[in-house]
């Protein structure tokens, strides 16, 4: 006979998960509602609110090589929203993939529509200061993924390190692209699981002195 306490445990889950493909649905509706009106509007200036005074960020910029990342300190000027910080976070990683002698190299210099925010709940079921990003990735940037499960994955724990590294609230990140769940990135690093910051490689190596002064 199955317990009680498994009964409660299983509806709750049940009721998590439910939530959860809400919230997903509502991600999508609201990317292909944006999608469609810049289709359709005519072209005009893009501003992401008044921006606060350079700040020092931690970049965790991956190598192929090794299958290691190495922190990189840049001076950019970051956003006072949440989310429009989060986002130029990456957008600055994914540029850095773009450089000349890039030791992650792709052909795109930037990739993320939108980053949204979830609370995550602590034992209790109180909501904690804790957050998971959803990293709302482009069609463009999963097309311009090397395929592999070293360079799918070591893209994806970057995003995570470099988000976790200068928003210290944010400890889980789970990825959708162009606002819809997808089974992997380029065809191996699976998108389905919400990762971890503990999952980011620790003991990153410190850039040089020319990249920490790069703009």
């Amino acid at each position: 006979m199955i317990a009680r306490w498994h009964k409660v445990l299983f509806l709750l889950m049940l009721v998590a998960c439910v939530i959860m493909a809400a919230f997903l649905i509502r991600l999508r509706n609201r990317a292909q509602d944006r999608l469609h009106a810049e289709a359709t509007a005519a072209p005009a200036e893009i501003t992401e609110g008044p921006a606060a005074a350079p700040h020092t960020v931690t970049l965790y910029v991956p190598n192929d090589l090794d299958a290691s990342m190495t922190t990189v300190q840049r001076n950019i000027a970051l956003p006072n929203d949440d989310n429009a910080k989060a986002r130029a976070l990456l957008d600055n990683l994914i540029a850095s993939f773009h450089a000349d002698g890039s030791t992650h190299p792709m052909s795109i210099a930037s990739g993320v529509n939108e980053v949204y925010f979830l609370p995550v709940r602590a034992a209790a079921g109180q909501i904690g200061r804790d957050k998971i990003a959803v990293v709302d990735l482009s069609g463009a940037l999963a097309a311009a993924q090397p395929s592999g499960i070293e360079p799918e994955t070591l893209t994806l724990l970057a995003m995570l390190a470099t988000l976790h590294a200068n928003m210290a609230s944010i400890t889980q990140v789970h990825f959708l692209v162009d606002g819809q769940p997808r089974e992997t990135l380029a065809g191996h690093a699976d998108l389905t699981r919400t990762y971890l910051a503990s999952e980011a490689i620790p003991e990153a190596r410190s850039g040089s002195a020319a990249d920490q002064g790069a703009q």
